[in-house]
């Protein structure tokens, strides 16, 4: 098949890759060109030859944005439902009373995972790591839709419930763990033997809680002998906190690291409850400097937090201390420019602080911090040499005016209305705001369909019986009919 070379010409800005200086700088006025899924050219006035010419005029192109940590399988259809309810007595978390009664069944996966990737292609997101469970027919759906997946098959030795709202319980079953893990395993080979070129893997021991320190010692073995990272959830909760303490007398990153497991190849999902974190106190350690001197990274992924009265302390204290920090998107909306935002927004007002976190932090944190997590200095960055992963920004959209500091315009007020076109190893997903590769009518029939299913079960899985309405009241009473009134005057 011949390769074919493209010139995006003359557009506005190119947010670039500067190697001397190891930071994106805007360049004006140039040339993108990529060969086949590569870019060749970044820079004035391309003259070499070319297959094809797009009139770049009016456009800043912008590298792809890397997620590394999300959960397309099951998270669009908690939409409407956990926005906005916790557990009170269980540290204001959602994970134990709430996702167990509301997650998706299997069979829905395949429409919420294709709603949650037209989501994030409209965002600009070109690569995505996908924490969900092996299933079939996942990797034809992550390879249709034309986005760069990780895929993180979650595996687990137990689970948590809770019989009364105040404490959790674990039920264990080493066996079930054993078959998921190679179940995982099977399906990270498949990944990386994909035809597409466009798939990887991830170990994921799903969380610090439901998996043994032998289950961690193992799923690190198995990723080194791949070459490739770790990733698990661990200080994502109080309650997860108290229970490593309880069990282990350590801190969830004292524990890792005693296990031997706190280190380069692994990647915390969310790393947000250390010793220091204002709303624990232990003051009995060290867990920043522990983090900070391991090699470890952090999935930072604010707004499935925010909405709960949490966050990390704080994105540029992190990456200004030397620890490797990617961007997520846990939650939906599926949208990393609006977890850009809240990454720097809730920084500053846990702090009091404007420059808590900065753009910059948030977009590297979303562009090479990502690319460096997953071991790929050849993605989020616009240079020759790396992948055609890029996104063109309308900077003459209303909301992208002024575009007097267009990265600024874009993360604070136009989001992804101003994404028009997004290309993925050189080839085009998105067209003038529209996914090309996937049926979003379609897909999202089968999501809410899907949605009314489990909703209409939800008293028979939670622990009071309590209905969908019961446990998250809507916003509005609903009626049939308004009582008779006097028109208002």
């Amino acid at each position: 098949m011949t390769t074919k070379t493209v010139r995006v010409s003359k557009l506005d800005l190119i947010v670039a890759w500067d190697e001397s200086e190891g930071r994106h700088v805007y360049l004006e006025g140039a040339d993108l060109v990529f060969s086949g899924n590569e870019i060749v050219h970044v820079g004035k006035d391309h003259a070499g030859p070319t297959d094809a010419t797009i009139d770049g005029a009016g456009f800043m192109a912008m590298p792809g944005l890397v997620n590394v940590h999300s959960h397309p399988f099951s998270e669009p259809a908690n939409k409407g439902v956990t926005e906005e309810f916790g557990s009170d007595k269980l540290g204001q978390s959602s994970l134990y009373e709430y996702l167990p009664v509301f997650g998706l069944d299997p069979e829905s996966a395949g429409p919420s995972t294709q709603v949650a990737l037209s989501e994030l292609l409209k965002s600009g997101v070109t690569t995505i790591t996908d924490l969900s469970v092996a299933r079939a027919g996942w990797l034809d759906d992550l390879a249709a839709s034309g986005i760069r997946a990780v895929v993180a098959p979650m595996a687990r030795q137990g689970y948590w419930f809770t019989k009364n709202g105040h404490t959790v319980d674990y039920a264990w079953d080493e066996k079930a763990g054993a078959r998921a893990f190679a179940d995982a395993l099977a399906t990270i080979d498949a990944a990386i033997a994909h035809p597409s070129g466009r798939l990887s893997g991830m170990v994921c021991p799903s969380q610090i809680d439901t998996c043994s320190d032998g289950f961690f010692r193992e799923n690190l073995a198995e990723a080194r002998r791949r070459g490739i990272p770790v990733q698990t959830h661990a200080a994502q909760a109080v309650v997860e906190f108290n229970e490593i303490v309880r069990r282990h007398g350590k801190t969830p990153i004292e524990w890792l690291d005693s296990i031997g497991v706190l280190g380069p190849d692994l990647i915390i999902g969310h790393g947000i409850f250390l010793n220091d974190h204002p709303q624990i106190h232990w003051p009995h350690g060290d867990d920043f400097a522990r983090l900070r001197d391991s090699g470890a990274a952090v999935a930072h992924c604010p707004t499935v937090f925010a909405r709960r009265g949490i966050a990390l302390n704080t994105l540029g204290r992190y990456m200004d201390a030397g620890i490797p920090v990617g961007i997520g998107t846990d939650t939906f909306p599926h949208n990393m420019l609006d977890e850009m935002r809240l990454a720097c927004y809730a920084a500053r007002v846990l702090t009091g602080n404007y420059k808590a976190a900065t753009t910059r932090h948030a977009f590297e944190a979303a562009t090479v911090g990502g690319a460096a997590l997953l071991r790929r200095p050849d993605l989020g960055r616009l240079a020759p040499g790396c992948k055609a992963d890029f996104s063109l920004v309308d900077l003459a959209h209303p909301y992208m005016q002024p575009a007097h500091e267009p990265v600024r315009s874009l993360i604070y007020s136009a989001g992804d209305r101003a994404i028009r076109h997004v290309w993925v190893d050189g080839t085009q997903v998105v067209r003038d705001g529209r996914v090309l590769t996937i049926d979003v009518e379609k897909a999202t029939a089968g999501l809410v369909a899907g949605q009314r299913k489990r909703i209409a079960t939800v008293a028979s899985r939670d622990w009071a019986g309590r209905t969908a309405d019961q446990l998250a009241p809507p916003v509005l009473r609903r009626s049939e009919r308004l009582p008779q009134q006097r028109p208002v005057r």
